[in-house]
């Protein structure tokens, strides 16, 4: 499992999200417990979107200083942005669930923001770890890629058919699951995730929804990992368009938390998106789809979507 970045780019990458991670809970301690805005929320999605195209042409540098060549960086960079891409539109049918959770909860606004914050960096955490693993197996076994390219396509089938009914956590298994395991607080306590009730040490739903949003973000994981090492095998690639996509998602959530109802069809967009990925990772010994080709494809299916989305919204 070789990368084309050199090692000084993996310690800037590293260095880099442990300070983001660090600023991001101080300002968060400063702030305190507060209602987070669309302008704060807009204003933070364009700090990391901007810091992700920074990062990648860094990266785009780094390839072609190292390699001595415009057309491996240009097309390495093309890899990152497309899998950062992928995963970024991912992240909102994930945000979707999020938001379901949340409502379900009854979770006030003012506690989102640090459950989502520790959530970001589990995340990265059991992202990490599993593509590593993931790039290790495809190394060792290239037949893999069958597999996942038809655990896509079939996975975007499924999000098809799925779309437009409404979702309902009453008959989650993993919240039933919890509730056998954890007795629950009937009220929250703060930002606690355990409090005392009748001189008992008993879990919060603050506590649950954590779990939730931890194993919400293992499953959709689970889909688009995957997809980006459809377009590049390069761990270094996977891992960091994963991550800074990741890093920005919950200031994405507040965005779309907004704007949520204009996006309704969007599910059926994703879910060819995935169709189209996990098609293009089984034909991959047979015919290679250009990276330019896979992002124009994603780009043009996300913009048809959301222009489709936004004529067809209900009035709210």
């Amino acid at each position: 499992m070789q990368s084309i970045a050199p090692l000084w780019l993996w310690v800037v990458f590293v260095v880099f999200v442990l300070a983001a991670l660090f600023v991001d809970f101080v300002v968060l301690k400063k702030q305190g417990s507060h209602e987070v805005g669309v302008k704060e929320a807009l204003n933070w999605s364009i700090v990391w979107i901007a810091l992700s195209f920074l990062f990648n042409g860094l990266f785009w540098w780094a390839v072609k200083d190292t390699t001595g060549s415009t057309a491996i960086a240009n097309e390495k960079s093309l890899e990152f942005l497309t899998g950062y891409l992928i995963e970024k539109s991912l992240a909102v049918d994930n945000i979707f669930v999020f938001l379901m959770i949340f409502t379900y909860f009854a979770v006030p606004a003012v506690y989102q923001k640090r459950v989502l914050m520790i959530g970001i960096i589990g995340a990265i955490v059991l992202r990490t770890i599993m593509i590593l693993v993931g790039g290790w197996l495809l190394a060792q076994f290239h037949w893999i890629l069958y597999v996942f390219g038809a655990f896509l396509v079939l996975t975007g089938v499924k999000m098809w058919w799925a779309a437009g009914q409404e979702p309902s956590l009453d008959d989650n298994p993993a919240l039933k699951l919890l509730r056998k395991l954890l007795p629950v607080s009937k009220g929250f306590d703060g930002e606690k995730f355990f409090t005392l009730e009748n001189g008992k040490r008993i879990a919060t739903p603050l506590f649950m929804v954590i779990c939730l949003v931890g194993l919400t973000d293992v499953i959709f994981a689970v889909d688009s990992i995957p997809a980006i090492f459809a377009i590049t095998q390069d761990p270094f690639i996977v891992l960091t368009s994963n991550v800074f996509a990741i890093l920005g998602l919950r200031a994405m959530f507040f965005l779309l938390q907004a704007v949520a109802s204009k996006f309704h069809l969007l599910n059926y967009g994703l879910a060819v998106i995935l169709v189209f990925i996990g098609t293009k990772m089984m034909l991959i010994d047979i015919f290679k789809i250009p990276v330019a080709v896979s992002l124009g494809v994603v780009v043009g299916i996300l913009a048809i979507t959301m222009i489709w989305s936004a004529k067809t919204a209900p009035n709210t």
